[in-house]
C-alpha cells in the first residue's frame, strides 16, 4: 500500500528533539475539581491550549465540561477533551464509546485537538481494592488500550493522545511499543521531562506541575504554535492500494483514512504489455487508457475500481500503471 496526502502535510507529532517546558507552548488541563475558570486570564497569561476532562470510566461525566470546554474556545484557546480510564470497570471499546458520546468526539473546526486517553496509577485503591494497574495483567492492559484507541480512530479519523507516566507505562503495559502512532502526553512533575516510555521517541505534550501560575495543571506543547494548530487541523489523508487479480483483471481501492471528507479525487490508468482496456465500470476508457473520478469520499469510506483488459498475447508480463494524486502504482501479472 502507498499513502497519499491530498494537502500539505505538517506532522505535529513528528518533531525531533525533546523541548523543555519553557521552550514549548504553554497550556493547562482542568476538571470539575478546578471549578470556575477565568479563561481570559489563562489566555492573557500565555496559555494557548486546554485539556478538559469529559468522562471517567463508563458512568461519570464532568458536570462543568460544557462550560469549561466552551469557555476555552471563546478565549481563543485550542481545546481537547480527555477520558480518565477505569480499565477494571468495562472494556476499552465501551469506554471509548462513552467518551465519544459525552464530549470526546473530535470536530474539524480548526480549534479542537484530538481526544485524550488518560491511563495512570489507580487512585481508588482503597475503594476498588485493585492495584496500580487496576488488577489487569500487562497483556490485558495493552489489549484494553488497543480497544480504546482503535475505536476512537475509527470513529474520528484521529489518533487519540495517550496521557501517562513512564513508570506506570513500564509497570502496567510491560513498556509496550504498540502505540507509536498515538501522540504522547507525558505526566512528570519537575523541571525536565526525563526518560520516556519505550513506545515513544519524543513527547507531544508534557504535564510538568499539578498547579502553577495558570489555572489547573501546567503543561507545554513540544513544538511551535503553528504545529499545535496543525495538530488541531490535520490534512486530508487517502490510502491507495491495488493488485492484479489475474492477467485480465486489476483492482484499485481508494480509502479515506483521514478526518475530513475528500472531494474530486482523480484516478487514471494505462495498460501495458500489449493489452487494452475493455471494461471499467463508472469510468471512461479508450484503448489502453482509463480515467475515473470520485466526486466526494466521506471519512472512513472507500471506493473500489475494477479494470478488465484484453491481452494480445497469451504469455508475458502485462499490467497497468495507475495514478491517484501523487501516488503511482504499477500492477503486474504474468
Amino acid at each position: 500500500m502507498k499513502r497519499v496526502w491530498l494537502s500539505a502535510v505538517i506532522l505535529a507529532a513528528g518533531m525531533t528533539g525533546v523541548a523543555e517546558a519553557a521552550d514549548g507552548v504553554p497550556g493547562v488541563d482542568v476538571s470539575n475539581w478546578t471549578g470556575d475558570i477565568d479563561w481570559e486570564s489563562v489566555a492573557l497569561g500565555g496559555g494557548k491550549f486546554a485539556f478538559v476532562q469529559a468522562t471517567e470510566g463508563g458512568d461519570y461525566r464532568n458536570p462543568r465540561f460544557g462550560t469549561q470546554f466552551g469557555g476555552a474556545a471563546e478565549a481563543g484557546l485550542f481545546r481537547g477533551a480527555y477520558h480518565f480510564a477505569q480499565p477494571h470497570e468495562s472494556d476499552g471499546r465501551t469506554q471509548a464509546d462513552y467518551f465519544l458520546q459525552n464530549g470526546g468526539d473530535w470536530i474539524g473546526d480548526g480549534q479542537t485537538l484530538p481526544g485524550v486517553l488518560d491511563v495512570e496509577d489507580n487512585p481508588y485503591k482503597d475503594k476498588n481494592g485493585k492495584n496500580s494497574c487496576y488488577g489487569l495483567s500487562t497483556k490485558d492492559m495493552v489489549t484494553w488500550i488497543e480497544d480504546f484507541t482503535v475505536r476512537y480512530r475509527r470513529a474520528t479519523g484521529r489518533h487519540v493522545i495517550i496521557y501517562t507516566s513512564t513508570s506506570w507505562w513500564r509497570t502496567c503495559t510491560g513498556n509496550s511499543a504498540a502505540f507509536r502512532s498515538n501522540p504522547l502526553w507525558l505526566a512528570r512533575w519537575g523541571s525536565e521531562p526525563g526518560s520516556l516510555p519505550k513506545n515513544w521517541k519524543r513527547h507531544t505534550f508534557w504535564q510538568s506541575a499539578e498547579k502553577g501560575t495558570l489555572a489547573g495543571g501546567q503543561n507545554a506543547f513540544n513544538g511551535s504554535e503553528s504545529q499545535l494548530k496543525a495538530l488541531a487541523n490535520p490534512p486530508a489523508e487517502v490510502m491507495v492500494s491495488g493488485e492484479a487479480t489475474s492477467r485480465t483483471s486489476y483492482r484499485v481501492v481508494v480509502t479515506n483514512t483521514g478526518p475530513h471528507p475528500v472531494k474530486d479525487i482523480k484516478v487514471s490508468g494505462r495498460a501495458f504489455g500489449g493489452q487494452r482496456v475493455v471494461e471499467a465500470p463508472a469510468c471512461k476508457f479508450s484503448g489502453t487508457a482509463v480515467s475515473c473520478r470520485i466526486k466526494e469520499l466521506p471519512r472512513a469510506k472507500k471506493v473500489m475500481f475494477v479494470f478488465t483488459t484484453q491481452p494480445r498475447k497469451p504469455k508475458g508480463t502485462v499490467g497497468m500503471n495507475v495514478t491517484v494524486g501523487s501516488v503511482k502504482l504499477t500492477l503486474k501479472a504474468r
